[in-house]
């Protein structure tokens, strides 16, 4: 599958806003129908990360994230048509941080896995 195949469909601009706008719907519409994802952070380290499997729950993850009360702000996101990579930078109202640095990878204009390390403010 050529970079192009793989990216078709996927729209990049629809992702970033769905993600600053805290759209569930939007994001959850992004991702194929089994599609992964594996968090990584001080709860869920390398050798047991979180593992979300098919868009149930996947999108009862982001129910939950995006129903929060923060901003969130994709920065420096790149694509070569295989794959997305970016930061994500997350506030609460009380000044906690959090930053993700994610990858996806794409088929069919589908986020078919997803990988995450996140760090939080203590």
């Amino acid at each position: 599958m050529s970079n192009t195949e793989a990216a078709r469909g996927f729209d990049l601009d629809e992702f970033r806003r769905s993600i600053e706008e805290r759209d569930s719907a939007g994001l959850r519409a992004l991702y194929a129908e089994d599609a992964e994802i594996r968090l990584i952070d001080q709860n869920n380290p390398p050798s047991h990360p979180l593992v979300l499997r098919g868009r149930d729950q996947i999108g009862a993850y982001l129910d939950d994230v995006c129903g929060r009360e923060m901003t969130h702000e994709i920065q420096h996101a790149v694509t070569d048509g295989v794959t997305v990579n970016f930061f994500e930078s997350c506030r609460y109202p009380d000044g906690t941080r959090v930053l993700c640095a994610a990858t996806l990878d794409l088929a069919d204009g589908r986020i078919v896995r997803e990988t995450g390390v996140q760090a939080w403010d203590q």
